[in-house]
């Protein structure tokens, strides 16, 4: 159980290592073909919520850390949520960012997960933190991140992106319809 932990923990901070590497390339990318960032404000209080949900799960599995009985359930969803972060990576290509970068007048992408919700990288993140920590009972750095990440998606990230999106391309037009978590065929 041991090893099956730290090479989970290992596994998402090096898949979070890399991603931050391909987002300052994208980064590079967008603001040299005139792209502008919002919500910029709030971009430190979601990387202190990570770090600090790694501290945490850390720190918590430590004290306690058993696995859980029937571990492989949050395990598949876990699973699911890495396949659907690279569909959508990979869907948005150049436009995938930590940080709320746009091209103005850009069309929005519709392909991959997009094409039924508008926010799939969103739910991976819900999926992780919730999953990870109840793999291996770590049940206040479930609820607490969870919580947290809800409120800063929901409140502050959700809203400060779409107002953006809805500004500077052809989001309304495209994404109305959709719902930002769950799939749904126009």
């Amino acid at each position: 159980m041991e090893k099956l932990f730290w090479f989970i923990i290992l596994f998402v901070i090096v898949q979070r290592i890399v991603e931050l590497v391909i987002a300052k390339r994208n980064e590079k990318w967008i603001i040299k073909n005139g792209g502008i960032e919002a919500g910029a404000e709030h971009y430190k209080w979601i990387v202190l919520l990570h770090v600090s949900f790694f501290v945490s799960f850390i720190i918590e599995y430590s004290l306690n850390g058993t696995l859980l009985k029937w571990w492989i359930f949050p395990f598949i969803f876990f699973s699911f949520a890495q396949v659907l972060r690279i569909w959508s990576l990979l869907s948005l290509g150049r436009y995938w960012n930590t940080k709320i970068l746009i091209i103005p007048n850009s069309k929005v992408i519709k392909k991959g997960p997009y094409q039924y919700m508008r926010h799939p990288n969103y739910l991976v993140v819900c999926l992780e933190l919730l999953m990870l920590p109840l793999m291996f009972n770590a049940y206040f750095t479930a609820v607490l991140f969870t919580l947290l990440n809800s409120y800063l998606l929901l409140f502050i990230r959700i809203p400060a992106e779409e107002k953006i999106l809805l500004e500077q391309t052809d989001y309304q037009k495209n994404f109305a319809f959709k719902s930002r978590f769950y799939p749904r065929a126009d």
